[in-house]
């Protein structure tokens, strides 16, 4: 795995098969190594994507620090190391382990390896969807929030906005400009 020393937010993505019948055993292995995860400083939140019949097999979990100094700590602790050898008996193979930084989360294709486009795509993608977005909330929520003061609204807004960002608009923007995203050079 490789991590760039970087002080931006850094993601872990790490997927794993898990052995049929072992499943209740590694929701509590999932359950008690987030725990311990929260305890380092630095960590800004785990996600768990759980299998799906005829999309995904394996489990994905994803681990979210402030910086590459934060997350090496984890990375490095013997609590991590400790919890991986709990987790050896119930999982199929070696866990695959990837590392991204900052929205190039979005600019990823489920079910295939993470590689990351060349910035200005991202870029012009990103620039795309958030200018149509922010138009069409405009005129949406403009009416439902013109009585409360400007910067609740902003927060209601944005908060709206990253959230169809990272969970609708992207993935799909991903996906339907893939080729050109992920075009060799």
């Amino acid at each position: 795995m490789q991590i760039e020393q970087d002080d931006q937010i850094v993601t872990v993505v790490i997927s794993q098969l898990v052995k049929p019948g072992s499943e209740t055993a590694y929701e509590a292995w999932l359950k008690d190594i987030t725990t311990v995860a929260r305890t380092y400083t630095g960590h800004l939140g785990t996600n768990i994507i759980r299998p799906h019949p005829g999309v995904r097999s394996e489990y994905v979990v994803i681990f979210r620090f402030d910086g590459y100094e934060n997350l090496k700590a984890w990375m490095e602790s013997r609590d991590r190391e400790y919890w991986l050898n709990q987790a050896k008996p119930l999982i199929q193979s070696d866990p695959q382990v990837q590392q991204i930084q900052g929205i190039e989360a979005w600019f990823s294709i489920p079910g295939q390896p993470l590689k990351t486009p060349p910035r200005y795509k991202t870029a012009l993608l990103t620039w795309g969807a958030v200018y149509i977005l922010i138009n069409l909330l405009g005129i949406f929520l403009a009416p439902l929030l013109r009585n409360l003061p400007s910067f609740i609204a902003a927060l209601i807004t944005s908060g709206i906005m990253v959230t169809l960002l990272t969970y609708v608009i992207m993935p799909r923007v991903s996906r339907l400009f893939s080729k050109w995203l992920y075009a060799k050079s």
